[in-house]
C-alpha cells in the first residue's frame, strides 16, 4: 500500500489519510477508498483503464467539464447537499490536471459521497428512478458550453458496427459461415441493416443532433441517499457526444429482457413492456429539451440496441472470438441468439410504443 499512499499525496487532498483499502469491484477500473482523519471527508483513488480509455486527458477533460457544468447548474436552481449530487475530482498540487501517470499507470481521485447507496435491482419502480436520473443528466449538459471528445470513438456508431460485420463475412476467418444457422443469422441481419443505420443518415441530413449522453445507462450507475431518493449519476468515463438512443435504448436492451443476454433459453427471450412504460415515464419528465425527432424516434432507440448487440457478439463469433471474454465456445453464439430474439420482440412492439410514446 506504499505506493498507492504515496500517489494519494500527490493530490491535493483534505486532512491526514488513515487507510487505503479496495472498494467495490468494478469491472473497468481498480478503486480504492482513502480513509482520512477526523472531519476531513473521505477520496476514491482509481486506476484509469487507458487501455480502453485511450486519451486520458481528454477523458478527464470531459469529466471536469461535465461535473462544473452540473454542480452551476444545482447552485443556481438553489439545490441543498450539492456535494452529494455531483462527483468532484481533485487535481493534482499546484496544478489545475487531475489525473497523475506514475509511469506506469493513470490515477484520479474524487471526493467519496458518504451515506450513499448503490442498487441493482430492476424492476418498474426503479427503472422510472433511473429514466428520470438519466433524463435529468442529459438536460443539465444540454447547453454544456465546452466541446467534449468521444472516450471511446464510434463507440455506439451502428455504421461502423455494420461494416465490421460485412469484414468479418467476407475474411470469414474461422470458417463459421459454412454452418446453416450462421447463414440464417446474417441473413436476418441483413435485411434490416439500411433500417437501423437511420440515426447516422439522420445526423449527416441535419435532422438528429447529437447530445451530450452517459453512454452507459444502468440502473448501478446511480447513487441514492439514505432516504431512496436519487442523489446522482456516476460512472461518467462513457460521458460524450452521442444520440440520445445510446442513453434510452441501452437501457432498455438490458433491463427490459425477460431473461439476461446469454440466456440460451431463447423461448423466454421476451420484452418486457412494463420496464419500458416506467423508464419512459422517467425519462420524458427528465429529458425537457428533446426535440420532436428525438422524442418520436425513441421506439426505433429501443430496437437499435439488441440489433446493435447481436451484431457485434455475431461479428466476434465469426472472427473467432476475439473480443468480448467466453466462458464457452458458443458462448457468443448464444449471445447472438438471444439478442436476435429480443430484437424481432421489440420489433413487434413498435407500434404499441409509438402510441405510449405520444401519449406522455
Amino acid at each position: 500500500m506504499d505506493h498507492l499512499n504515496e500517489l494519494v499525496d500527490r493530490f491535493d487532498i483534505q486532512g491526514t489519510v488513515r487507510q487505503v483499502k479496495p472498494l467495490g469491484n468494478g469491472l473497468i477500473n481498480d478503486t480504492y477508498k482513502v480513509e482520512t482523519e477526523g472531519d476531513s471527508p473521505d477520496y476514491v483513488l482509481q486506476r484509469i483503464n487507458n487501455a480502453i480509455f485511450k486519451d486520458v486527458d481528454l477523458l478527464q477533460s470531459n469529466l471536469v467539464a461535465v461535473t462544473e457544468h452540473i454542480r452551476a447548474k444545482l447552485v443556481a436552481a438553489g439545490e441543498d447537499d450539492i456535494e452529494r449530487k455531483v462527483l468532484r475530482f481533485v487535481p493534482l498540487k499546484g496544478e489545475d490536471k487531475t489525473y497523475y501517470f506514475d509511469g506506469t499507470s493513470y490515477w484520479r481521485i474524487s471526493v467519496f459521497i458518504p451515506r450513499a447507496f448503490v442498487y441493482d435491482t430492476v424492476d418498474p419502480k426503479y427503472s422510472e428512478f433511473a429514466g428520470e436520473a438519466f433524463g435529468k443528466f442529459e438536460d443539465y449538459l444540454s447547453d454544456i458550453p465546452r466541446k467534449l471528445g468521444e472516450s471511446i470513438p464510434d463507440f455506439h456508431n451502428m455504421e461502423l458496427r455494420a461494416r465490421q460485420l460485412d469484414e468479418a463475412v467476407a475474411e470469414d476467418k474461422a470458417g463459421r459461415l459454412r454452418e446453416p444457422e450462421a447463414r440464417a443469422i446474417l441473413e436476418d441481419l441483413m435485411q434490416y441493416k439500411e433500417q437501423m443505420c437511420l440515426a447516422e443518415r439522420l445526423y449527416r441530413e441535419g435532422k438528429l443532433p447529437k447530445r451530450i449522453c452517459h453512454c452507459d445507462t444502468k440502473v448501478n450507475n446511480m447513487m441514492f441517499d439514505e432516504n431512496g431518493k436519487v442523489l446522482c449519476v456516476i460512472d461518467l468515463d462513457t460521458v460524450m457526444p452521442s444520440f440520445v438512443f445510446s442513453d434510452f435504448g441501452d437501457f432498455l436492451r438490458t433491463a427490459a429482457n425477460a431473461v439476461a443476454e446469454d440466456d440460451p433459453a431463447i423461448e423466454k427471450v421476451a420484452f418486457r413492456k412494463d420496464i419500458f412504460e416506467a423508464f419512459a415515464r422517467g425519462y420524458l419528465r427528465g429529458a425537457r429539451f428533446l426535440t420532436p425527432i428525438e422524442k418520436e424516434h425513441l421506439p426505433y432507440g429501443t430496437l437499435l440496441f439488441p440489433y446493435m448487440q447481436a451484431v457485434r457478439f455475431f461479428t466476434d463469433w465469426l472472427n473467432g472470438d476475439t473480443y468480448y471474454k467466453i466462458k464457452y465456445p458458443e458462448h457468443n453464439l448464444v449471445r447472438t441468439r438471444n439478442q436476435v430474439a429480443l430484437f424481432h420482440s421489440v420489433l413487434a412492439h413498435m407500434d404499441y410504443m409509438q402510441a405510449f410514446i405520444a401519449s406522455l
